[in-house]
């Protein structure tokens, strides 16, 4: 079992690099893998003569019990957004965007500054001579 685990664990791994090369191949790929999924979910409800009220109850205490059912339907950007008390994009004003503009470039030129101060220091390390330390040889034992 572990075997075929880790065989199809790099399989995927070969195939996911090959196909980034090519986004729009991927997507297309990807796109028709997922609506073929939903489609045998579909199929096999129906199998099981699963009810519209069964297929929604048992759906929402699957994606419940995951924890998938509010990221899912809300987002996980939505819900950060919403407890730092942040507005929506549309939201926001200009003078909102200029100032997060100049945040940024705060933060951008802290990063240079950084970035200066380590060049600095490793210039001065490689400017310091290291000194030998004479070790005293100890007498071997005979």
């Amino acid at each position: 079992m572990k075997f075929i685990v880790k065989f199809f664990d790099k399989l995927e791994d070969k195939v996911r690099h090959s196909l980034s090369r090519r986004p729009v191949v991927y997507a297309f790929i990807a796109g028709i893998a997922i609506v073929l999924f939903w489609r045998g979910v579909w199929h096999l409800a129906d199998d099981y003569g699963m009810t519209s009220w069964e297929s929604l109850i048992v759906s929402v205490v699957l994606m419940l019990l995951t924890g998938t059912f509010i990221s899912f339907f809300v987002g996980e950007e939505i819900l950060i957004s919403g407890i730092k008390e942040e507005k929506r994009i549309d939201q926001q004003t200009e003078a909102d965007l200029e100032m997060e503009e100049r945040r940024l470039q705060h933060i951008f030129e802290e990063i240079a500054q950084i970035q200066k101060d380590v060049t600095e220091i490793k210039k001065h390390l490689t400017s310091v001579p290291i000194k030998k330390i004479n070790r005293k040889k100890s007498p071997k034992s005979e």
